[in-house]
């Protein structure tokens, strides 16, 4: 007999299903008519699937694991009964636990796969790669007895024989630049902080600015340590970039809530058919930023924990909330782990802000058109004209101070920036699209580092930058790429062009931080928020 591949149990998986029901029917009709002691024969409490897939076993044609139709079952039933009640493969699973857990397991590097070789970009401080002597712009040409160089390898595969259990060993061959011959390296593993603070500066003499990518169990301490360092230079006002920020951790997002409320303050709560009405509420333990004005920055795809941040904020009169509608993702959903290591994260509640509204979008009719809405927000013009947002006038909530506020579908905005599409021409739409202004900082830091390093400030960088003619060089690059930027491309997109790849360069010479500080630079939404602080508006609309 023949084992069935993967093709072939997908197609039959839908005929599963849907004959769970049927065979069902169909048995008890057939032992109803033809035994009168058909009872004995089905039993009333064995359920339908499980009986289809025990026939299928032995009597189908050829044989099929059971295990493969369960894992490919499970996922489709899920799916029927929410957007995100999901499945997760034991690896998925591994994989999603050490990016919300705050860390993992390996040897402290960020790497980029450049011209078929691991580019050592930057070495985590104080990780075994630093302890062990690699520094950014070696590449790593074996890794053990294996040579990755050359070789077509992707990173997912590279990521697999990096990473491995802490104080384990692996040992690297490197070619370093200036050097004749592969130098050796043994790193002993270990556990790595993940970041999810991705930035921390001062936008403005007493405005903070942190940019938040998601919510894991160490993104309040990390939030708190960049806030120490911050205030020690005087402050009163924080902005929290929460744009693009998928969600993560309740509790990591109300912790720092948390930091900007007296104690007993709703913050957000959750209900369900077989939950109760559960509240979360502030506890005063925390007092970074009670004093301070904050302002919170969303856009399309701000999801989940960051969409009760900023109802929080905004239900309580507490700030601004600036940018574009939110995803609209308010589901509760509690894990099961099997002890193959696979997860059912399964819908049990809904989440409602302080004012009583739930920012779930609707998804009644089915994922396809679920996972579309954004894109048809943009079609509708929703991302240029606040006008062109559809609001559901029978779903108003007030808040606080009793302004109004629309539940289901995204947090709205208390001030709407539309998406910039000002500098758009066709040359910048190829570069962006090919990564080209990415490639070329990799090679402009790899034939320039020495000279780079000694760089310790966003604007000694700036200056060097123009003072070398980088974006000429860019252009020159361009050409020799057989693309070609008119005097009408660098009048509308020359300065986004100048912007992103002086971003990408600092990324990699000074990290994160003085990427979005160079960014933001050209940022309207960022603009918005200068505007406010420069005209002396209080944050808190009465």
């Amino acid at each position: 007999m023949s084992n069935f591949n993967n093709s072939k149990i997908s197609s039959l998986l839908p005929l599963i299903i849907a004959a769970s029901i049927l065979f069902g029917i169909f048995v008890a009709d057939f032992f109803s008519a033809n035994n009168k002691n058909s009872s004995l024969l089905v039993p009333k409490r064995i359920d339908k699937l499980s009986l289809l897939l025990d026939f299928i076993a032995s009597e189908y044609v050829d044989s099929i694991s059971n295990n493969e139709l369960i894992e490919l079952a499970i996922p489709k039933i899920l799916e029927s009964l929410d957007p995100h009640s999901i499945y997760i493969t034991a690896e998925d699973a591994k994989s999603m636990q050490e990016e919300l857990s705050g860390d993992f397991e390996g040897i402290g590097i960020q790497f980029n796969m450049f011209k078929d070789t691991l580019l050592v970009v930057n070495v985590i401080k104080n990780g075994p790669s630093e302890k062990a002597g690699l520094k950014a712009g070696d590449k790593i040409i074996f890794v053990d007895s294996t040579k990755i160089a050359g070789v077509g390898i992707k990173n997912e595969e590279v990521i697999k024989m990096l990473k491995g259990p802490a104080k384990t060993n692996v040992d690297l061959k490197i070619l370093r630049k200036n050097s004749k011959r592969l130098l050796n390296f043994s790193i002993i593993r270990d556990k790595i902080p993940l970041y999810s603070v991705d930035a921390a500066y001062k936008l403005a003499p007493k405005t903070a600015y942190l940019k938040i990518a998601y919510f894991a169990a160490n993104t309040h301490s990390q939030f708190v340590d960049a806030m120490f360092t911050l205030q020690k230079t005087g402050l009163d006002t924080i902005v929290l970039d929460l744009r693009d920020n998928s969600g993560g951790y309740l509790t990591a997002a109300t912790d720092i809530l948390d930091e900007f409320f007296p104690k007993d303050i709703d913050l957000v709560y959750t209900e369900g058919r077989a939950r109760q009405k559960q509240f979360v509420k502030s506890t005063s333990k925390r007092n970074y930023c009670q004093n301070m004005e904050i302002i919170v920055l969303i856009n399309e795809f701000s999801a989940s924990a960051s969409e009760i941040v900023a109802g929080a904020i905004q239900d309580n009169d507490r700030g601004f909330i600036i940018g574009r509608r939110s995803y609209g993702k308010g589901l509760v959903q509690e894990a099961t782990t099997f002890n193959d290591g696979s997860v059912i994260r399964l819908t049990t509640a809904r989440y409602f802000t302080p004012s009583g509204r739930c920012i779930q979008k609707p998804y009644e009719h089915g994922a396809d058109e679920y996972n579309l809405e954004v894109y048809n927000r943009f079609l509708n013009g929703e991302f240029l004209d606040k006008d062109s947002i559809k609001l559901n006038d029978s779903l108003i909530f007030y808040t606080k101070n009793k302004r109004p506020v629309f539940g289901s579908g995204g947090i709205m905005p208390d001030i709407f920036v539309p998406i910039d599409t000002s500098g758009y021409t066709d040359a910048y739409g190829k570069i962006s699209r090919n990564n080209l202004d990415y490639i070329f900082s990799i090679e402009y830091v790899e034939e320039n580092r020495s000279r780079l390093e000694k760089i310790k400030s966003t604007n000694e960088l700036l200056r060097f930058l123009k003072k070398d003619a980088v974006l000429q060089k860019f252009y020159n690059y361009l050409s020799e790429n057989n693309i070609t930027v008119s005097q009408r491309d660098i009048r509308i997109s020359g300065k986004y062009i100048e912007n992103n790849l002086y971003a990408y360069i600092a990324r990699q010479i000074l990290g994160d931080s003085s990427f979005y500080e160079i960014s933001n630079t050209i940022d309207p939404v960022i603009d918005t928020v200068m505007n406010v602080i420069r005209n002396n508006r209080k944050l808190i609309e009465k």
